[in-house]
């Protein structure tokens, strides 16, 4: 599970939801992402991209198509850029370069191969070589469509998009169906559409990046967070695959992911190993978000207690904030889950077990031939380190040795799951670099 999650309420909300922050972050309660809205004019019209065949079907209805793009903000300096980053928690030491960023609207697929559209952020360098290596970040998990890169600036979702560019890549940052811009509710953990979003986000980047001046390399850094270290993951398989003509798996670095959701991950969360709150959110979610694609219950009491059977299913509709999903859930699992609803994450079975063997094959059934690491943070409340560990197993008996980076003891807002993120990002940026100039 994609389990990223920042402290909501934000502090500047009110005086009110202000000290219920700061209760929050005492008691070490992390919900889900919250970004902020960013206006600016349309600027661009369509191009199409280059065809490939895709994990989830052949490449249609103008795949990764440009729809529009639009431009968000420029901090024209290394300075601004590092003042944004410090804003936001992140490491500066790395920026070199000014940065513009846009939002791409984009032709991709839904999780039944049907056309729709999505957004994602573009970053690009300011005063930088035409050529440039893309960097593809995923972002962890949100509930309220905003909870997007492209829909905040210099938050927690965007920072990284934004460090990787300052540091002379193109950070290309998908936000997923159903988010920012796109239509319709968030499939959540659904990797093959997480992959398809991923992948199209580059194509649209690379046909708008020579309005820009710039074109985009072969290779693809690819990392991600909780949520999105599985979906980094999957991008990363799909180009080592061949999946697009032109992008190639160049470097992988996935941060904090639940790799082994279906078996290491729920087993942790209904054990009481994790954060309670936390883990009433993210069960509450795996069951709303699987349902809408593999039916898994007729009637929300099947799962869900009362009363929270007649309202948890509408608070995951793209238009609820962290803090409602706060206040809309019960502080435990017992409260939240019926003896079906818990028998139901505990042993999975039918359509569900289904889905998690897809979902938890991200480390199975592949093995990366470029440079990669697996990033986690000791003690991390929402993603269980044995996930890390199942995945490098995994991969090792594939036939890759990849390299665990354990960043220790980092909290970031009182939560070491997204201290993971910001100390991981740091460490990333520079290895990318690196890598690029080799």
């Amino acid at each position: 599970m994609g389990i990223c999650a920042s402290p909501l309420p934000s502090p500047s909300a009110s005086s009110r939801t202000a000290r219920r922050y700061r209760a929050a972050r005492r008691a070490g309660v992390c919900v889900l992402c919250c970004g902020l809205l960013l206006g600016g004019p349309v600027v661009a019209g369509a191009a199409a991209a280059p065809s490939a065949h895709a994990r989830t079907g052949q490449e249609s209805h103008g795949r990764g198509t440009l729809v529009s793009a639009e431009k968000l903000y420029t901090l024209d300096s290394a300075r601004a850029v590092a003042a944004e980053l410090r804003g936001a928690g992140f490491d500066d030491g790395a920026v070199r370069h000014g940065v513009v960023a846009y939002r791409l609207v984009y032709r991709t697929v839904d999780p039944k191969g049907r056309p729709t559209t999505a957004s994602g952020l573009l970053v690009l360098p300011l005063h930088s070589e035409r050529r440039l290596r893309a960097v593809s970040f995923a972002h962890g998990t949100g509930a309220h469509k905003n909870d997007s890169p492209s829909m905040g600036r210099g938050g927690f979702v965007s920072a990284p998009v934004i460090a990787h560019a300052s540091a002379g890549a193109a950070g290309v940052a998908p936000d997923y169906l159903g988010m920012g811009k796109g239509p319709g509710p968030h499939p959540w953990m659904d990797i093959d559409s997480e992959t398809t979003a991923s992948l199209d986000m580059l194509r649209a980047a690379r046909a708008f990046a020579p309005r820009t001046g710039h074109v985009l390399e072969r290779p693809v850094q690819v990392t991600g967070f909780s949520q999105g270290a599985s979906a980094a993951l999957a991008l990363g398989r799909a180009l080592q695959a061949g999946e697009d003509r032109w992008f190639r798996l160049g470097a992988l670095a996935p941060v904090s992911g639940a790799y082994d959701f279906g078996g290491t991950e729920l087993s942790a969360l209904l054990a009481g190993r994790l954060d309670a709150k936390s883990g009433v959110l993210y069960a509450a979610y795996t069951l709303v978000a699987f349902n809408r694609l593999h039916h898994l219950y007729d009637r929300p009491g099947e799962v869900f207690r009362a009363p929270y059977d007649g309202t948890v299913e509408a608070l995951f509709d793209g238009a609820h904030t962290g803090e409602q999903l706060m206040s809309g859930t019960p502080a435990t699992l017992g409260e939240l889950l019926t003896r079906h609803g818990r028998e139901l994450l505990a042993h999975p079975t039918g359509p569900l077990a289904a889905a998690l063997r897809t979902t938890d094959a991200v480390c199975t059934d592949w093995a990366p031939r470029t440079p990669t690491r697996l990033y986690l943070a000791t003690g991390d409340e929402q993603a269980a380190t044995a996930n890390t560990t199942a995945c490098h197993k995994a991969l090792l008996q594939n036939g890759a040795d990849v390299p665990v980076v354990d960043v220790g003891p980092v909290d970031h807002h009182g939560s070491r799951h997204l201290g993971s993120n910001v100390a991981a990002t740091a460490d990333i940026v520079r290895w990318f670099r690196q890598l690029r100039e080799r």
